[in-house]
């Protein structure tokens, strides 16, 4: 599949069928998401996948302040945490701000590392739409994420049960300006 094909076809994907994901699948897209841009190659973003029983306690306990996305997580096969180790993306070794956007330009190396991960599972034909409406104190407690890691996002992860069409797109004209 060619990047254009890949971007321009993955869907944010929020039913999916019952076929398992084998975790060798999952092992090959975290390493083909490695490969994302990061702030001075610190390549901060850590992942937890998260099946079973687990998961259904973190869909089922954990997405109070929205039961939707609790809904989409408990019928996925799998559900990936993305997280972000503190302090570092965005500062130098002293801890100090390298720029004005100092620790917030994890945000930027999340964003890369997360489009990466769901292209690179769109290839693989499963399905992922990214969450960040969730309950991040219970989620911290069930899973135990240490406390130098910060809970970025969630998605679903799956093969698709559905092919949702593409959204209107802005134009050229709208997003893009010259000087």
């Amino acid at each position: 599949m060619e990047a254009r094909e890949c971007i321009k076809g993955r869907r944010s994907i929020r039913k999916y069928s019952d076929k398992p994901v084998d975790k060798a699948l999952i092992e090959e897209i975290v390493e083909t998401a490695s490969y994302a841009p990061s702030w001075k190659h610190s390549q901060t973003i850590r992942y937890i996948a998260v099946t079973g029983e687990l998961k259904h306690k973190l869909a089922t306990e954990c997405f109070t302040s929205f039961p939707g996305n609790g809904a989409i997580i408990d019928q996925a096969p799998w559900a990936i945490l993305m997280t972000g180790i503190k302090g570092r993306s965005g500062l130098e070794r002293d801890g100090s701000p390298t720029n004005r956007r100092g620790a917030t330009w994890q945000m930027y190396d999340a964003g890369c590392a997360g489009e990466a991960f769901c292209l690179a599972a769109y290839e693989k034909g499963l399905g992922t739409v990214i969450m960040g409406i969730f309950d991040e104190d219970s989620i911290v407690k069930l899973l135990e994420i240490p406390d130098d890691r910060e809970l970025i996002a969630i998605t679903p992860l799956g093969y698709p049960d559905d092919a949702p069409q593409a959204p209107k797109r802005k134009t050229v004209e709208e997003l893009l300006e010259f000087k």
